[in-house]
């Protein structure tokens, strides 16, 4: 952390409740937190540390409420399909270890570094039968690297399905040994990651992760009772309860079934809405994590303008960088944009100005962090990013914001700043190697390709 940096001359958009647009601004960073804005900064002595941000837009950190660990890794298996699917869950369950998880860490963590987004919720594992938290391992090895990267996390942590994948391979020296993954041991390891990271790292944080089951699953005994222990443990220890899928029908269900949700709680895709889920949501405050670039997105529609005119909080996921994303979130504003404008037939839908909400302080707001991040105000934390708009897809120097919204992306992010640490200044990683990180990346790739027989 840097302990007091001053960025002037820039353009601020300081996303705060006036939706403020400061030309030729300054902005005073000391300790970790924004000091002053625009006219309020004072003469600064000439030894300060200063970034010239003439050309620039500043602005707060991209914030991405949908995503997954381990999905930088699996890129290019199976197509982008169902088979890539099946692959991507063979791979996580038969040919990992924690290696492979720290690795794919640090790459997730590059790219989200390179295109400007500074805080992610990230299920662990692939979707809701997948979650390797059969062990600590994994998890606890994902979670240094990220906080070594120095970049903000939500990592969503939680059981399998009961009729998930049983067996998992622990990898030794030489062979493996397969482990039994038993839903409520899941529960117990997530229980202990809660409790050893809530305060190790203030830019690191775990939330409770819970398959999203329909009406039929509830009728199940088990089921329910699986429900309710995550719930409940999410509530016990004050985090957020994330699940993953729902669709017609399954909000109204799981709300009739367990009181599952409140305003903790965060819901991705959502697609094909009744019209009693919508209501559920506007009742208890649930959030909504739209992936307007996800497969779930072709599959069927998240009515996110509908429900922001409900009231619900709607913010943007990249459903992660497999099988055919990025970590973008530029390139989801765009889709986004695009997505709904072809369903209502209507160019206005999701005007600039309600994207870049969207991709900042709705996701604050999504993750319960609005105090914290999502705009340019004093007292927040330092996280920005400069924006290069001195290129030729980026001008002429018209509106920033509709610039921004519908012609940027994630390369156009000159520095990045988390915590008033600068992580990259003039597109290079500064606190990192991104050479090694290719590499680790690349042998940890191909061990779990020989491992599961892709090699």
């Amino acid at each position: 952390m840097t302990d007091i940096l001053l960025i002037k001359n820039g353009v601020i958009l300081a996303m705060d409740a006036g939706r403020r647009v400061l030309e030729g601004a300054s902005l005073l960073v000391r300790d970790g937190r924004i000091a002053a804005i625009g006219a309020d900064v004072p003469a600064m002595p000439p030894e300060t540390p200063c970034i010239d941000a003439a050309g620039m837009v500043v602005m707060p950190g991209l914030i991405d409420t949908h995503a997954h660990a381990g999905h930088m890794l699996t890129k290019g298996l199976g197509g982008d399909s169902e088979d890539w699917m099946t692959i991507t869950g063979r791979v996580y369950a038969e040919a990992t270890d924690a290696e492979f998880w720290a690795a794919e860490a640090a790459l997730s963590a590059a790219e989200r570094i390179k295109c400007g987004t500074t805080t992610a919720a990230l299920l662990f594992g692939g979707g809701p039968d997948i979650m390797r938290t059969e062990a600590p391992d994994a998890a606890n090895a994902h979670l240094a690297v990220i906080a070594e990267m120095g970049l903000r996390e939500v990592l969503a942590i939680g059981p399998n399905r009961l009729s998930a994948k049983s067996i998992y391979r622990k990898y030794n020296a030489k062979s493996y040994d397969e482990i039994a993954v038993l839903p409520d041991t899941q529960l117990k390891v997530c229980t202990a990651l809660i409790d050893a990271w809530a305060s190790r790292n203030d830019r690191v944080r775990l939330a409770v992760s819970l398959p999203v089951f329909d009406a039929c699953d509830l009728q199940d005994p088990a089921v329910r009772a699986l429900c309710l222990k995550a719930r409940d443990l999410a509530r016990e220890k004050g985090v957020l309860l994330v699940q993953d899928g729902h669709r017609d029908g399954s909000i109204a269900a799981n709300d009739a079934s367990l009181d599952l949700f409140d305003t903790r709680s965060l819901l991705a895709h959502c697609i094909d809405l009744t019209d009693e889920d919508r209501a559920v949501l506007t009742r208890t405050g649930a959030k909504v994590a739209h992936n307007p670039s996800a497969l779930m997105s072709v599959s069927g529609r998240c009515p996110a303008p509908e429900l922001m005119e409900d009231g619900v909080t709607v913010s943007l996921g990249t459903d992660a960088a497999a099988p055919d994303r990025s970590f973008d979130m530029f390139r989801n504003m765009f889709q986004a944009h695009r997505y709904h404008a072809r369903h209502f037939r209507d160019d206005a839908v999701l005007p600039p100005q309600q994207l870049l909400e969207m991709a900042t302080i709705e996701g604050a707001r999504a993750l319960s962090m609005e105090d914290e991040i999502g705009s340019l105000e004093v007292g927040k934390r330092a996280d920005i990013l400069l924006v290069n708009m001195r290129q030729p897809h980026l001008w002429p120097p018209t509106d920033p914001v509709q610039r921004l919204a519908r012609f940027a992306n994630g390369a156009d992010v000159d520095t990045t700043i988390v915590a008033g640490r600068i992580l990259m200044r003039g597109r290079k990683l500064v606190q990192a190697d991104e050479g090694a990180i290719l590499d680790r990346a690349e042998k940890a790739f191909r061990l779990a390709m020989r491992r599961a027989g892709l090699a």
